[in-house]
């Protein structure tokens, strides 16, 4: 009976120690895990351009995890320098001693020699491992990531206009860890560079000072070498850096659009349109690697002359006794590791610019100063009652050439508080550019806009569009639950408010059969990237939904039915009207029936306001609304052959451009 008590208790014993164990490593790992916050809070900063700064900006939170992982590498370089000498020592006793005597004579020794191995070199190594993969090696690239990718989302409209999204993504989580590789890299050769060549250097030198020269001879060599390879490698690495990012930004394009791709059957284009990035990419790709290939052969060489030298000269030191074979058993020990450590240096050398090419790549694209910024003492928006004027405004789009395409030149604009506001005009106007420089998406370059005498300039940003709810033509999905999408701008919304919501922008009508290739239904089922699951008109009252319920005081509707059929178009209209209710709107449509019933009706006409009034009196006007109003077929503005055609063009310059 006792001899299973026993066995029992040893059994649960064992079983518990194992946990308890298991929960010790774990928190010891997680303890320096925790030693950096990689998602530190407090306004994001815009990155200095210079090299240096751009790499201090990100690397202070782990300054202090970087100087104590230099330390430890130190010591574990030390402690292997220090092995080199006890192995020469050792060679020399077993040469000399007698056995009988040898353990009472460096037994000690030798248990000394076996802690540093067993226990100095290990413990060295665990903290040096904790410092590197568990406080730095994960949260320094995320620390890095984190703070670029909050700047970006900072950034003006016209840059991502101007940037594919996989080029800008892969800029940011690039630089991020080429951040990170440069700052190690760098501390771990000026590390190993100094402790292990200086401990040769005393070791040789001690013995026979001429040992020491042809470490000198290849030192110099070695120096030669890198002052030949390394700025060309610099230099291809960072050409290869920039045509990656073009080949990815090209490839994210095509997967981007695979809808327009497969509408037009046009795959053959696109193949070209990506091999073209591929073959400049491998352009960079085949000289890097001849100058790989050229760098391995010369450091071979070297690194052989190095071992042939060295070994000559000790054996010639020892035939004339100058030496003991301790001596040259550390010599060659020492000459192998160099020898090793030097392909590995310079390769981590190569590497370390192939990170400064991929770092100086990024700071063009990730320390750019926002073209929209807050004003240093921007206050948040109030809105009280909801009168919007344009006062003066001058604006235009800058082009590639330097010019300016001018969208307004004085414009004058006042809306009174809860006023609906119909804004007309053919293609490129100025009707979405209104609507966006409400938004302040761009600055102004005179003039003024005020929100019940606010000067939007002069408030946050983010305060501004809380209070603005707005509905576009292009609606546009987070890859999100339906859920997300419409509580997005409402985080604190209720089941019950986005059910309302649902039901009042007519979306429920689909959604009980909506499911997703996960199994997720309704309100849970994920839309796809931008929404490409769902019909226009399903992303359409989904966006109504959202702004139905974020319900703010301004309501800005930029062609908000367009991909709506007339029975839900309708449907949609009533509720629509009831969100108007004591708010400020403004309504852009081509579609002059939706918007024929509001307070004034606005045209617009080459940047200009030409006229005004609500529908009946501009059609007793007889001018250019009356005349649109004519030319509708089913309630759809018809356009001059001699018109723009493209709703956006009186968005993005370069649409502008004749193609």
């Amino acid at each position: 009976m006792s001899l299973l008590t026993s066995s029992l208790l040893e059994e649960l014993s064992c079983k518990l120690a194992l946990p308890v164990f298991l929960f010790e490593s774990v928190a010891m790992f997680r303890y320096f895990e925790n030693l950096v916050n990689p998602y530190p809070e407090g306004e994001p900063r815009v990155p200095p351009r210079g090299l240096l700064p751009f790499i201090v900006h990100f690397s202070r939170p782990v300054a202090g995890l970087l100087v104590a992982m230099s330390l430890a590498t130190a010591l574990v370089s030390a402690a292997e320098v220090v092995f080199f000498h006890y192995m020469g020592e050792l060679v020399d006793w077993l040469s000399s001693a007698e056995r009988e005597g040898f353990l009472a004579e460096h037994g000690w020794r030798l248990v000394g020699m076996g802690l540093l191995v067993v226990v100095g070199l290990p413990l060295l190594v665990l903290l040096q491992s904790l410092l590197t993969h568990q406080g730095i090696f994960g949260n320094y690239p995320m620390l890095g990531r984190w703070l670029s990718h909050r700047h970006m989302l900072r950034q003006s409209m016209s840059f991502f206009q101007d940037e594919f999204a996989g080029r800008v993504s892969q800029k940011v989580m690039q630089t991020a860890l080429a951040i990170r590789e440069t700052v190690m890299k760098l501390m771990d050769l000026l590390v190993y560079v100094a402790v292990y060549f200086t401990g040769a250097m005393l070791l040789l030198g001690n013995a026979e000072p001429w040992l020491m020269a042809p470490l000198v001879v290849w030192l110099v060599g070695y120096v030669g070498i890198m002052w030949f390879f390394v700025p060309r490698l610099r230099n291809v690495s960072m050409a290869q850096a920039d045509a990656r990012a073009r080949m990815t930004g090209r490839v994210v394009d095509s997967y981007s659009n695979i809808q327009t791709i497969k509408l037009f059957a046009d795959t053959r284009r696109e193949q070209d349109y990506a091999r073209d990035a591929m073959e400049k990419f491998m352009v960079t790709v085949h000289r890097q690697m001849r100058l790989a290939t050229r760098l391995s052969v010369s450091l071979t060489l070297l690194n052989s002359l190095l071992l042939v030298g060295v070994a000559a000269m000790a054996v010639g030191a020892w035939y004339l006794e100058a030496v003991s074979l301790g001596v040259i058993a550390v010599a060659i020990g020492l000459v192998m590791r160099i020898r090793f450590m030097s392909d590995w240096i310079l390769w981590e050398v190569a590497g370390l610019f192939e990170n400064i090419g991929t770092v100086q790549d990024g700071i063009n694209t990730i320390a750019r100063t926002p073209a929209v910024l807050d004003a240093p003492d921007a206050a948040e928006l109030e809105v009280p009652s909801g009168e919007i004027r344009f006062e003066a405004v001058r604006f235009g789009y800058d082009l590639p050439d330097g010019e300016a395409r001018r969208v307004f030149d004085g414009l004058d604009l006042n809306i009174a508080p809860g006023e609906k506001v119909g804004i007309i005009g053919r293609s490129g106007a100025g009707k979405s550019t209104l609507a966006n420089l409400l938004l302040r998406f761009y600055d102004l370059e005179s003039g003024a806009i005020r929100i019940d005498g606010q000067n939007i300039a002069e408030v946050t940003q983010e305060s501004l569009r809380r209070h603005i709810g707005m509905v576009t033509q292009d609606t546009s999905l987070l890859h999100r639950s339906v859920r997300d999408n419409i509580r997005y701008g409402s985080p604190d919304a209720s089941e019950e408010d986005i059910q309302r919501a649902v039901r009042q922008a007519h979306a429920d009508s689909f959604l009980d059969d909506l499911v997703d290739p996960q199994g997720r239904r309704g309100l849970d089922a994920h839309v796809g990237e931008r929404g490409v699951k769902l019909s226009g008109g399903q992303r359409q009252r989904i966006a109504i939904a959202r702004v139905l319920l974020k319900n703010a005081p301004i309501l800005v509707l930029d062609e908000a039915t367009s991909a709506l059929d007339s029975e839900v178009e309708a449907a949609i209209q009533e509720q629509l009207y009831a969100l108007m209710e004591g708010k400020t709107v403004i309504a852009i449509a081509h579609r002059l029936s939706t918007i024929a019933m509001l307070d004034r009706l606005v045209v617009i006409d080459e940047g200009h306001i030409v006229e005004t009034g609500n529908h009946e009196q501009l059609l007793a006007r007889d001018g250019i609304y009356a005349a649109l109003w004519r030319r509708q077929s089913g309630g759809f503005l018809g356009l001059e052959a001699s018109s723009e055609t493209d709703e956006r063009r009186d968005q993005r310059p370069m649409e502008e451009m004749p193609s």
